[in-house]
């Protein structure tokens, strides 16, 4: 006897083609309003931005938006997929990982350049470090995201 827990269901093609849109949407857009967010004083009076470093490239800060992004729309499909894994088994475990998903999505979305920005607040001085911890989060999600869609 089959259940629908057992059912393979092949939805890589789409959730890799939606990270790639999300990713260039993402990119598109930080590099345009990039330096549209250091001109305002509403609603907060930023941190004047510190001295021009050569090693602070603007690229490190559109690549850890495009990443940032990107683990906020891995961890929309995992919540989805808790949800849906919980609605069916209703195993304690799930809710801890609904939790845990959803934990980190208030984490991304506070953290992530865009909201910043929108507050008149600079991401400075970071250089390549500003890479690091986007991208070690986004290789996790995904291997969470295989682990759980794969079983």
């Amino acid at each position: 006897m089959e259940t629908k827990m057992n059912r393979k269901v092949n939805i890589w093609p789409l959730i890799i083609v939606g990270l790639i849109v999300i990713a260039v949407l993402a990119a598109v857009w930080a590099a345009f309003t990039f330096d549209a967010f250091s001109s305002a004083h509403f609603p907060f009076t930023p941190v004047p931005a510190p001295e021009f470093n050569p090693a602070d490239l603007e690229v490190y800060y559109i690549a850890r938006t495009v990443f940032s992004t990107i683990n906020i729309a891995l961890l929309v499909f995992l919540i989805a997929t808790y949800a849906t894994l919980y609605s069916k088994t209703r195993s304690e475990f799930t809710i801890g990982l609904l939790i845990f998903a959803v934990a980190f999505l208030i984490k991304d979305v506070l953290s992530s350049p865009f909201l910043i920005g929108a507050f008149r607040f600079h991401l400075a001085g970071l250089g390549p470090f500003a890479l690091i911890e986007p991208l070690f989060e986004l290789m996790a999600l995904s291997v969470l995201l295989y682990i759980s869609v794969k079983y």
